[in-house]
């Protein structure tokens, strides 16, 4: 991995991570269960499901590294910016699959929060010190990517529960207490 990529991922994750837990602090039982409609999720089960989720992204990560690499002929399906606005894109609103959408895993937002935060430590660490050239190994069936570019859509994807989490936040309805 080249310095500038690690240092794009670092700073990523970083923000990400730390934005999560400043959009949740301080927030009232009655506002972390607020929901918009009745088909949206609340704020404590948008942090559930990226405690659910990540964990499912990191263990493909690990496993996709373990490959041998495969990405020298292969090109990426998509640009790192492609997978950037992946996380600031809320015009369209999809719905999760494969188990994530177990939102009420965690019925407490502190321990949602922190198996989220424990897991970033470990990814943060990762990013930090690894040799892997993730740019060499590709990940997924349907639309090819490199390793680095699931690693920040991992983040970016908390990036996008952080943008719903403000819309949540932003709407009319939102207790104000």
């Amino acid at each position: 991995m080249t310095d500038e990529d690690r240092e794009h991922l670092l700073v990523h994750f970083q923000m990400t991570t730390q934005m999560v837990a400043e959009q949740v602090r301080g927030l009232s039982p009655a506002q972390l269960e607020y929901r918009a409609s009745p088909d949206r999720w609340s704020i404590r089960e948008c942090v559930s499901h990226l405690a659910v989720a990540e964990p499912d992204y990191w263990r493909d990560l690990m496993k996709a590294v373990k490959a041998p690499p495969n990405m020298q002929s292969e090109k990426s399906m998509v640009s790192d910016a492609d997978i950037m606005w992946y996380g600031i894109d809320r015009v369209v609103h999809t719905k999760t699959g494969g188990g994530h959408e177990k939102v009420d895993t965690y019925k407490n937002l502190a321990e949602a929060l922190g198996k989220f935060q424990t897991l970033r430590a470990t990814m943060i660490e990762y990013i930090k010190s690894t040799h892997d050239d993730l740019r060499a190994h590709s990940f997924g069936d349907r639309e090819r990517i490199d390793c680095w570019q699931w690693m920040l859509e991992i983040s970016t994807h908390a990036e996008r529960h952080i943008q719903q989490i403000r819309e949540i936040k932003n709407d009319p309805g939102f207790p104000k207490s």
